[in-house]
């Protein structure tokens, strides 16, 4: 018996990093996962195949995995991905809404469209899947809703403005979905993720990793993996009562 046995999972910018690691654990815990990305590529087909494996390694009977392509920070993509979800696998249980991109800069320096690209992607995104998933869930009497924030949106960061608005306003929103929905049965809670070793962090390159490293209390960076238990958390029966929480992943970076 898995934590998600039974349930439907639908996670945004699934495709790599911590939305792939978040489906993979989803799966071996006898979850059905549906996850979207802006494209379908062979990277995503990858992750559908190991999504698959996990499931089916879970004993999780009949199809597992679902990819869907479409834009997050149209309201109508999220209409039509949680539509089909629910046509698919007959129901939605739970919404990881990770969807997100960097436009960094000084705040002096920022454009226009490094703000609105990054508040559309982060946090537009989250309300449209929000919005789109929140009737099903509350005819379903029950849902966990899950927002991907970061130790960012609590503390801000220098040349990130755009990002750690975005940050901020998950929290914000889903505090509030919590507060408006608890009564339907429908949890919310954020993830704040710290100094995640991943093909993005990567990029900085082994002197600006160990920099990194050495201001965080436990000397590393996390895993993706790492955030997908604090995920599988959240999502799972275990966190019944939690919900309108910030759950920060940092290794003491930030607290």
């Amino acid at each position: 018996m898995g934590l998600l046995d039974s349930k439907v999972a639908l996670v945004t910018g699934a495709a790599r990093g911590i939305g792939k690691a978040i489906a993979i654990k989803f799966a071996s815990e006898g979850a059905r996962v549906v996850i979207m990305d802006l494209v379908i590529d062979d990277a995503a087909m990858e992750t559908v195949k190991e999504i698959n494996d996990a499931g089916k390694a879970a004993g999780t009977p009949g199809e597992v995995c679902r990819a869907y392509s479409g834009n997050a920070a149209i309201l109508a993509d999220a209409e039509n991905v949680v539509n089909r979800t629910v046509e698919e696998f007959g129901r939605l249980d739970i919404l990881v809404n990770n969807a997100g991109i960097t436009r960094d800069g000084l705040m002096l320096r920022m454009s226009e469209d490094q703000w609105d690209s990054v508040i559309n992607v982060n946090l537009k995104s989250a309300f449209n899947f929000t919005h789109a998933a929140i009737p099903v869930m509350a005819h379903q009497r029950c849902g966990s809703i899950i927002n991907m924030s970061s130790v960012v949106g609590e503390s801000g960061n220098a040349g990130q403005a755009n990002y750690a608005a975005s940050k901020a306003g998950l929290i914000g929103l889903a505090k509030s979905v919590a507060k408006e929905m608890g009564p339907r049965g429908i949890r919310a809670n954020c993830i704040a993720p710290g100094f995640i070793i991943s093909d993005m962090t990567r990029k900085l390159g082994e002197d600006k990793m160990k920099e990194w490293e050495a201001m965080i209390p436990l000397r590393r960076g996390g895993t993706v993996e790492e955030v997908a238990k604090v995920a599988l958390f959240l999502a799972s029966d275990l966190s019944s009562y939690v919900s309108g929480q910030v759950i920060n992943c940092c290794g003491a970076m930030n607290c």
